[in-house]
């Protein structure tokens, strides 16, 4: 076989790749419109429009003439460079995947989550679990069918967490959040013992036109480019890309906490920076999509957390707030901004946590997905469980369903196996920033002057330029010279906290 053909084997592969991502495009489209824009009572035909797409993407990528043609690829010694031949590996390993789940059950699982989606909603709106259980309990009933149909080794919820972190395992993740508990616990019971920090000016009213200007320009100060994304409003926030040229963010307002929508702002950009930054010549190859969702939280923890909620971002935008919300913030000295938005305290809302409780909103999690994916935990019993948890781990009381159970949107999604991915990426984050720091001697004083283009330019290439080329641990040790280790977030934790708390 000449190079040439293969050339022309390996064009054809990006045809139907590329037609692929187009399908998906319209569909993550028709998700966001889902909810941002979507009437009330539109679901219904907006539903199978979304599942018709789902089996067409399925079914072009399933061919058996697919297959052969990725088979051919793959055996190929000559012909391909490296970067070819890892999208062709990756590819086929997604392809063998994929061929296990027939069409029918593609739209079936696409059904599911946009009638769980909707009663989610409806659940909210009322507050009420009940409204939800038994939509939920199909998404817990087809995510253990499509686990049966992928295949495991050790545990069904492998299956799963192999989709949004590939190579991770349950018995692994098991011994990390043992140890992060372990190691998070006893310093926190440390921070307790300290006088507790007084950040009620954080509360007061803020008007939603202000806090929506202001995180425009947080989004601006980032580097997000306006030119190929957007900012909306949904009940959740979250980041979608149809391409590295159309990848927009959404916040939430809330008048009552302006921590709430710039945490949010901060944190979604940190994703579309992300996708903004993925090389448009790999556009529906495995090289043009993020390595993994863990390294996916990583870009966007590192923006909120080791930069936005540090000493540094705030001595450069402060003065702005200030002047933005003077009632509330001109008699508060900047120190005692900076120790008020990094307040250690138990909460019940995960995407409000702090920096450390968070780990432990995610381990409940992490306890209940394990649970329902091996049987020990039943849909029937969730709310009475997750409660059980909150006052176990955080020792609060969860007040209603909304506060509780329902504040995630993600199993409605059918994103069982996702909640871990964000504890690793605080875990990269720390790691990654700490590497920053070390090779660009300037970063922090950059960023007390309100220029972060230096930190945006190292991880354009050192993350975001190699889409999938390396895998998570592989990448960690070619940026950092190891694995991912625990002890960078702890370092990071105490040496912050530590002077936060005195």
């Amino acid at each position: 076989m000449t190079k040439t053909k293969i050339q022309k084997q390996y064009e054809k592969y990006v045809a139907t790749m590329q037609k692929k991502a187009d399908i998906e495009s319209a569909i993550a489209v028709l998700s966001w419109d889902k909810e941002v824009n979507l009437p009330d009572n539109s679901a219904r035909f907006r539903s199978q429009q979304v599942a018709t797409l789902s089996g067409m993407s399925h079914e072009l990528f399933t061919k058996a003439s697919f297959g052969k043609l990725l088979a051919t690829l793959k055996s190929e010694k000559k012909g391909l460079d490296k970067r070819q031949k890892r999208n062709i590996a990756l590819t086929h390993k997604e392809y063998e995947r994929s061929k296990k789940l027939s069409k029918a059950f593609v739209i079936r699982k696409s059904k599911t989550i946009s009638a769980a989606y909707h009663a989610w909603l409806k659940a909210r709106a009322a507050n009420d679990f009940q409204l939800y259980k038994k939509e939920l309990g199909a998404i817990v009933d087809i995510a253990k069918e499509e686990a049966e149909l992928i295949g495991y080794k050790a545990h069904p919820y492998d299956a799963l967490l192999d989709i949004y972190e590939p190579d991770a395992r349950t018995s692994e993740l098991s011994v990390l959040f043992k140890d992060v508990r372990a190691q998070l616990v006893a310093f926190v019971k440390q921070l307790k013992k300290r006088p507790q920090i007084k950040n009620d000016f954080l509360f007061k009213k803020y008007g939603h036109k202000k806090q929506w200007e202001y995180g425009l320009k947080a989004l601006e100060n980032m580097g997000y480019d306006f030119k190929t994304g957007r900012q909306d409003i949904s009940a959740h926030p979250f980041t979608i890309s149809f391409s590295p040229e159309d990848v927009r963010v959404t916040t939430r307002i809330d008048e009552r906490d302006f921590t709430n929508m710039l945490w949010s702002c901060i944190h979604e950009g940190g994703h579309a920076l992300y996708e903004q930054g993925l090389p448009t010549d790999q556009y529906g190859l495995p090289l043009g999509q993020a390595i993994s969702l863990g390294i996916h939280e990583s870009q966007s923890r590192l923006w909120e957390n080791n930069v936005a909620r540090s000493a540094a971002y705030w001595k450069a935008n402060y003065k702005e707030v200030q002047n933005l919300f003077p009632r509330n913030l001109s008699a508060i000295p900047l120190k005692q901004f900076y120790k008020g938005i990094n307040k250690i305290a138990p909460n019940l809302i995960r995407t409000e946590a702090d920096e450390l409780h968070y780990h432990f909103h995610v381990l409940i999690r992490f306890e209940i997905e394990k649970g329902l994916m091996e049987g020990s935990i039943e849909v029937d019993d969730l709310e009475e469980i997750w409660n059980a948890k909150y006052k176990e781990y955080m020792d609060v009381e969860v007040p209603d369903a909304k506060q509780g159970i329902l504040q995630d949107i993600h199993w409605s999604h059918g994103s069982i196996g996702y909640f871990p991915t964000y504890s690793l990426g605080s875990f990269y984050a720390a790691q990654f920033f700490q590497q920053a720091v070390k090779e660009l001697p300037n970063l922090l004083s950059e960023i007390e002057k309100g220029n972060n283009q230096s930190l945006l330019t190292w991880l354009r290439e050192n993350v975001h330029q190699h889409g999938q080329y390396y895998t998570a641990k592989e990448l960690c040790i070619k940026i950092t010279g190891e694995p991912l280790n625990f002890k960078y977030f702890m370092k990071y934790a105490k040496e912050k906290f530590g002077e936060v708390y005195a």
